[in-house]
């Protein structure tokens, strides 16, 4: 972990991705160089575990319907570029020795391209939910499927079992359908339910511990059957993705993700064998080229036969021309059975290592290079935003909170015809509110990427509408740290949390009770015959006063003063000089208010009140000093005033 955060770190310096830093620090600390962990493949199920959560997370981009509506690229495109690539690598691993058997492993293992590295590329530039993108997902998702029939086939070719390979592939086949359908009814009736119970228990705990339960269990189920971990977690997440908790499950499950994402490229890069490299290093570099080159020109082959658009197919093509990681899952299986030698296995491992540390580049330059080949394309134009509710949504408000105030806010801007979206953390209020059509979206609105996909980088004003202070602040600093300049109104019950709101960096602070006051005296004004005119600029002073003269209040005997509250109220305290006060004599400016932590609200003196007493006026006997501050403070000045104590 410490190299690893060394690495990212150098190498985020330099404008590279953190995928080739782990590949970088799997090298230094596997068997090659530091030798720190002599058996890497030990930590392979762990590191395995980041795919699950990957493709997990990549579940909830998709609805089933949308899947639906992919069919056609993941059983045309996607099984055209299996059958094609498998096919050329095959010859060529035949013609350079290898038998028919082998050589069709071989050429499988060539043919699948890097789930966990495009993925992670893709969802890191947001462009998920672009349309030449759901051709690559569509094409991994098959290459997961077409796993199956490799890892079945191995062990058969090595044994002397009388089963038939296409007995073996109709077992796997039925138990295959068997736990998609498993998964797919539980993922619609079962688990919106589960997380609708847990997130009434209002335990973030709990809430992170299912998401995390329900990936790994989905992946497992699809692991006994013989499928891919993977595919069981995409599955789960895919049905998880219609509900109303889905970004908050995305975001609960990212961080562990991101962090086993970093391990599972860690244990790939304990894999690159020097000796090998320097040994054999011409046809390890020489086969990376004619293996790119070629996986490129297959897949736009296939595109083309299938009359895909030309520009999503070159674009494609250059982002799945690595090996994948389940190539090195077949090598070692093949290695073990037999089947290749193990030579064979460390060559096609090194050009999976390598091919890898090139795909960040390749993805990002993808669409760039695909325009080039095929300048006479019209260029799609994308989204810029991967969340429907806020995709369309351009310079409109973010509600945190849904609650009386934040409906009623939304109520009246409707009216006006502006757009909105809500965050709220109350499962049956998000549940309500969806149902009768609000834009609405479940998740603790603390969090980034809740923030994210509601827009905040877009919105012209955040408004925070619950009277949590703690929960506003840390709102307020994730929202910062999104768009630094973005107008940041909170709103809160009382005042006593006005300057800690401001201080985290709150554009404007609305305490309800003051905000209150503040139209209750407009109309009092109004009907005692004050202009309105004047009214409007006496509000408008007092809200650039942060609300100075409706501060503090005289206690009295119903006035509760809990140990909660003691700090936060703020008393108005009349005291009166006795002919013993200890401050007689002394002129105003001698007493340092500030110090003591109060404020002089006013001077009373024969019966009549001094408005802006001058800080030369000496105090006398019956005069009374009327000043603001907490309890304790008051307290203290009073008896520093009497008895000078």
């Amino acid at each position: 972990m410490a190299l690893s955060v060394v690495s990212v770190a150098v190498f985020r310096k330099l404008h590279l991705p953190p995928i080739l830093a782990y590949l970088f620090a799997g090298l230094l600390t596997g068997p090659e160089l530091l030798a720190l962990f002599p058996h890497p493949e030990d930590m392979h199920l762990l590191a395995e575990i980041g795919i699950v959560f990957l493709l997990f997370s990549l579940g909830l981009e998709f609805s089933l319907p949308k899947l639906m509506s992919m069919r056609s690229l993941v059983f045309g495109v996607g099984l055209g570029q299996m059958v094609v690539t498998t096919g050329v690598f095959s010859a060529i691993a035949h013609f350079l020795g290898f038998a028919w058997g082998p050589a069709v492993i071989i050429g499988g293992m060539l043919a699948l391209s890097s789930t966990a590295i495009v993925i992670k590329q893709l969802t890191e530039a947001g462009a998920l939910n672009h349309r030449r993108t759901e051709m690559a997902i569509s094409i991994l998702l098959f290459q997961d499927l077409a796993v199956v029939p490799f890892l079945i086939a191995i062990p058969l070719m090595s044994s002397e079992q009388n089963i038939s390979l296409a007995t073996a592939l109709i077992q796997a086949l039925i138990k295959g359908v068997l736990v998609v359908i498993l998964l797919l009814s539980a993922g619609k009736w079962v688990l919106p339910w589960i997380f609708r119970e847990v997130a009434k228990t209002r335990t973030d705990e709990l809430f992170v511990l299912t998401t995390i339960l329900v990936a790994i269990l989905a992946g497992g189920l699809t692991y006994i059957f013989g499928l891919s971990m993977a595919l069981g977690a995409f599955l789960a997440g895919m049905m998880l993705g219609e509900s109303q908790y889905k970004y908050q499950l995305e975001a609960d499950i990212r961080p562990f993700r991101d962090i086993l994402m970093g391990l599972f490229f860690v244990t790939v890069g304990m894999q690159l064998n020097l000796h090998v490299l320097y040994q054999d290093g011409l046809w390890i570099f020489s086969g990376v080229a004619v293996l790119m080159v070629l996986k490129v020109l297959v897949l736009r082959l296939v595109a083309r036969l299938l009359n895909s658009d030309a520009v999503d197919a070159w674009a494609t093509g250059i982002k799945l021309c690595q090996i994948g990681e389940f190539s090195f899952v077949i090598a070692a299986l093949a290695t073990a059975e037999g089947v290749i030698d193990s030579r064979t296995s460390s060559i096609i491992i090194s050009m999976g290592v390598i091919s890898m540390a090139l795909t960040p580049l390749l993805v990002n330059r993808s669409v760039a290079w695909a325009q080039k080949l095929e300048p006479a394309s019209a260029v799609n134009v994308e989204p810029d935003s991967a969340i429907p509710e806020a995709s369309a949504l351009q310079n409109h408000i973010v509600i945190a909170g849904f609650g009386r105030v934040g409906q009623s806010v939304a109520r009246l801007l409707k009216l006006e015809n502006i757009a909105f979206i809500t965050i709220d953390a109350d499962p049956v209020r998000v549940h309500e509110s969806r149902n009768a059509g609000e834009p609405i979206l479940f998740g603790d609105a603390s969090q980034k990427d809740i923030l994210e996909n509601a827009g905040v980088g877009r919105a012209s004003l955040l408004l925070v509408t619950f009277d949590q202070p703690e929960k506003a602040k840390q709102v307020i600093n994730a929202a910062r740290q999104i768009s630094p300049d973005i107008n940041l109104m909170v709103r809160t019950k009382r005042d006593y949390q006005l300057d800690a709101l401001y201080k985290a960096g709150a554009s404007q602070v609305v305490p309800e009770i003051q905000e209150g006051s503040l139209m209750l005296i407009s109309q009092v004004l109004h009907c005692a015959g004050v202009p309105m005119s004047r009214i409007l600029r006496r509000v408008r002073e007092e809200r650039q006063g942060r609300y100075d003269h409706l501060h503090g209040f005289y206690p009295g005997e119903t006035t509760e003063i809990s140990y909660g509250t003691e700090d936060k109220l703020e008393f108005v305290h009349a005291v009166v000089l006795n002919n013993d006060a200890a401050c007689l004599g002394q002129s105003l400016s001698d007493i340092d208010f500030q110090r003591m932590r109060v404020r002089l609200q006013g001077l009373r003196r024969n019966g009549s009140e001094i408005a802006q007493p001058d800080g030369n006026e000496m105090l006398q006997a019956g005069d009374v000093l009327i000043i603001a501050g907490k309890p304790r403070r008051v307290e203290r000045a009073e008896r520093r005033f009497m008895d000078g104590a």
